[in-house]
Protein backbone atom coordinates (compact mmCIF):
# COMPACT_ATOMS: atom_id res chain seq x y z
CA UNK A 1 0.00 0.00 0.00
CA UNK A 2 2.38 2.47 0.90
CA UNK A 3 4.74 1.61 -2.41
CA UNK A 4 1.24 2.15 -4.77
CA UNK A 5 0.81 5.73 -2.71
CA UNK A 6 4.98 6.63 -3.50
CA UNK A 7 4.61 5.06 -7.17
CA UNK A 8 1.83 7.28 -7.88
CA UNK A 9 2.58 10.54 -5.86
CA UNK A 10 6.11 10.08 -8.70
CA UNK A 11 4.30 9.56 -11.22
CA UNK A 12 2.21 12.30 -10.79
CA UNK A 13 5.20 14.25 -10.23
CA UNK A 14 6.50 13.24 -13.11
CA UNK A 15 3.30 14.35 -15.61
CA UNK A 16 3.24 17.70 -13.89
CA UNK A 17 6.87 18.59 -14.05
CA UNK A 18 7.81 16.58 -17.88
CA UNK A 19 6.32 19.99 -19.02
CA UNK A 20 8.46 22.03 -17.57
CA UNK A 21 12.14 20.16 -17.88
CA UNK A 22 11.17 19.05 -21.45
CA UNK A 23 9.81 21.52 -23.30
CA UNK A 24 11.33 24.62 -21.44
CA UNK A 25 12.35 27.79 -24.05
CA UNK A 26 15.64 28.96 -23.45
CA UNK A 27 15.76 32.75 -23.91
CA UNK A 28 18.75 33.47 -25.78
CA UNK A 29 18.19 37.20 -26.41
CA UNK A 30 16.03 39.83 -25.67
CA UNK A 31 13.26 39.92 -28.18
CA UNK A 32 11.31 43.47 -26.91
CA UNK A 33 12.26 46.35 -24.85
CA UNK A 34 9.75 47.73 -22.77
CA UNK A 35 10.17 51.18 -22.35
CA UNK A 36 8.30 52.68 -19.40
CA UNK A 37 7.52 56.33 -18.02
CA UNK A 38 5.60 56.32 -14.33
CA UNK A 39 2.39 54.29 -15.02
CA UNK A 40 2.99 54.70 -18.98
CA UNK A 41 4.64 51.96 -21.06
CA UNK A 42 5.81 51.17 -25.16
CA UNK A 43 6.85 47.78 -25.98
CA UNK A 44 9.83 48.43 -29.40
CA UNK A 45 10.57 44.79 -31.02
CA UNK A 46 15.05 44.79 -30.29
CA UNK A 47 14.17 43.55 -34.46
CA UNK A 48 12.71 46.64 -35.34
CA UNK A 49 15.19 48.39 -33.70
CA UNK A 50 18.12 46.69 -35.43
CA UNK A 51 16.74 47.32 -38.66
CA UNK A 52 16.12 51.00 -38.07
CA UNK A 53 19.88 51.24 -36.96
CA UNK A 54 21.04 48.97 -39.62
CA UNK A 55 18.80 50.74 -42.50
CA UNK A 56 17.27 53.83 -41.27
CA UNK A 57 13.71 52.21 -41.56
CA UNK A 58 11.46 52.47 -38.68
CA UNK A 59 8.17 51.04 -37.24
CA UNK A 60 5.42 53.04 -37.00
CA UNK A 61 5.95 52.71 -33.17
CA UNK A 62 9.43 54.10 -33.40
CA UNK A 63 8.25 56.90 -34.76
CA UNK A 64 5.77 57.85 -32.52
CA UNK A 65 8.92 57.47 -29.77
CA UNK A 66 11.00 59.52 -31.80
CA UNK A 67 8.24 62.22 -31.96
CA UNK A 68 7.57 62.30 -28.98
CA UNK A 69 10.96 62.56 -27.46
CA UNK A 70 11.59 64.69 -30.12
CA UNK A 71 14.66 62.80 -31.20
CA UNK A 72 16.86 63.26 -34.85
CA UNK A 73 17.26 60.02 -36.40
CA UNK A 74 20.52 60.34 -37.13
CA UNK A 75 21.32 60.70 -33.38
CA UNK A 76 19.34 58.27 -32.69
CA UNK A 77 21.07 55.84 -35.41
CA UNK A 78 24.55 57.02 -34.16
CA UNK A 79 24.12 56.39 -31.02
CA UNK A 80 22.66 52.53 -31.89
CA UNK A 81 25.43 51.65 -33.43
CA UNK A 82 28.54 53.77 -31.39
CA UNK A 83 30.52 51.00 -31.30
CA UNK A 84 32.84 50.17 -28.16
CA UNK A 85 36.08 48.63 -28.64
CA UNK A 86 36.59 46.55 -25.02
CA UNK A 87 38.81 43.56 -25.21
CA UNK A 88 36.84 40.68 -22.97
CA UNK A 89 39.12 40.21 -20.93
CA UNK A 90 39.19 43.75 -20.05
CA UNK A 91 35.79 43.58 -19.85
CA UNK A 92 35.99 40.78 -17.29
CA UNK A 93 37.75 42.68 -14.97
CA UNK A 94 35.90 45.27 -15.05
CA UNK A 95 32.30 43.81 -14.57
CA UNK A 96 33.68 41.84 -11.91
CA UNK A 97 35.71 44.45 -10.38
CA UNK A 98 34.55 47.12 -7.61
CA UNK A 99 33.86 49.96 -10.35
CA UNK A 100 31.92 47.66 -12.56
CA UNK A 101 29.45 46.21 -9.23
CA UNK A 102 28.74 50.09 -8.56
CA UNK A 103 28.28 50.86 -11.95
CA UNK A 104 25.70 47.73 -12.83
CA UNK A 105 24.25 48.26 -9.90
CA UNK A 106 23.27 51.53 -10.39
CA UNK A 107 22.94 50.77 -14.34
CA UNK A 108 20.24 48.34 -12.87
CA UNK A 109 17.78 50.31 -11.80
CA UNK A 110 17.26 51.71 -15.18
CA UNK A 111 17.94 48.52 -17.72
CA UNK A 112 16.62 45.52 -15.62
CA UNK A 113 14.54 42.10 -16.03
CA UNK A 114 10.76 42.36 -15.97
CA UNK A 115 10.42 40.73 -12.91
CA UNK A 116 14.24 41.65 -10.83
CA UNK A 117 12.99 42.30 -7.24
CA UNK A 118 16.29 43.14 -5.83
CA UNK A 119 18.93 45.37 -7.89
CA UNK A 120 21.53 41.94 -7.68
CA UNK A 121 19.18 40.18 -10.86
CA UNK A 122 19.57 43.24 -12.96
CA UNK A 123 23.48 43.11 -12.27
CA UNK A 124 23.91 39.97 -13.22
CA UNK A 125 21.74 40.02 -16.26
CA UNK A 126 23.51 43.49 -17.47
CA UNK A 127 26.88 41.37 -16.48
CA UNK A 128 26.31 38.48 -18.47
CA UNK A 129 24.74 40.81 -21.14
CA UNK A 130 27.87 42.95 -21.61
CA UNK A 131 30.20 39.97 -21.99
CA UNK A 132 28.03 38.13 -24.32
CA UNK A 133 27.55 41.14 -26.13
CA UNK A 134 31.40 41.62 -26.61
CA UNK A 135 31.82 38.13 -27.53
CA UNK A 136 28.85 38.52 -30.52
CA UNK A 137 30.61 41.99 -31.65
CA UNK A 138 34.25 40.24 -31.68
CA UNK A 139 35.28 42.41 -28.96
CA UNK A 140 33.31 45.43 -29.93
CA UNK A 141 30.07 46.24 -28.56
CA UNK A 142 27.19 49.00 -28.92
CA UNK A 143 23.56 48.90 -28.09
CA UNK A 144 22.02 46.30 -30.39
CA UNK A 145 24.68 43.63 -29.09
CA UNK A 146 24.11 44.33 -26.04
CA UNK A 147 19.97 44.02 -26.41
CA UNK A 148 20.41 40.83 -28.48
CA UNK A 149 22.68 39.58 -25.63
CA UNK A 150 20.53 40.41 -22.54
CA UNK A 151 19.56 36.93 -20.97
CA UNK A 152 15.56 37.58 -20.94
CA UNK A 153 12.98 38.20 -23.60
CA UNK A 154 11.98 41.30 -22.36
CA UNK A 155 14.35 44.48 -21.11
CA UNK A 156 12.37 47.10 -19.07
CA UNK A 157 14.10 50.64 -19.96
CA UNK A 158 13.03 52.69 -16.77
CA UNK A 159 12.57 56.55 -17.92
CA UNK A 160 12.77 58.18 -15.06
CA UNK A 161 15.16 55.91 -13.48
CA UNK A 162 16.98 57.38 -16.66
CA UNK A 163 16.37 60.64 -16.17
CA UNK A 164 17.95 61.11 -12.28
CA UNK A 165 21.12 60.22 -13.72
CA UNK A 166 21.09 62.44 -17.00
CA UNK A 167 20.00 65.41 -14.45
CA UNK A 168 23.84 63.79 -12.81
CA UNK A 169 25.26 64.42 -15.78
CA UNK A 170 25.25 66.80 -18.87
CA UNK A 171 25.23 64.39 -21.35
CA UNK A 172 25.31 60.41 -22.43
CA UNK A 173 29.06 60.99 -24.18
CA UNK A 174 30.55 62.04 -20.66
CA UNK A 175 28.64 59.29 -19.05
CA UNK A 176 29.97 56.84 -21.89
CA UNK A 177 33.41 58.44 -21.81
CA UNK A 178 33.60 58.11 -18.10
CA UNK A 179 32.49 54.56 -17.71
CA UNK A 180 34.62 53.43 -20.95
CA UNK A 181 37.99 55.43 -20.45
CA UNK A 182 38.69 56.03 -17.17
CA UNK A 183 38.01 52.61 -15.20
CA UNK A 184 39.39 50.50 -18.46
CA UNK A 185 43.23 52.58 -17.98
CA UNK A 186 43.19 51.35 -14.36
CA UNK A 187 42.67 48.19 -14.85
CA UNK A 188 44.55 47.58 -18.58
CA UNK A 189 47.63 48.77 -16.19
CA UNK A 190 47.14 46.34 -13.15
Amino acid sequence: MKLSKFLISKIIFILVSSPFLFNATKANAAEEIKITYGIFSRTIKVNSLKTFAEEGKSTRTLKKIFKATGSQNKEIRAILNKDFEIPITIASKLVYSEIGNVFLTRLSSIIHTPRANDERTGMLALRASLIQGINIGNGEINLINFFEAYPTKTVILDVSALSKVMNKVESISELFTFFTNSPLEKIKTN
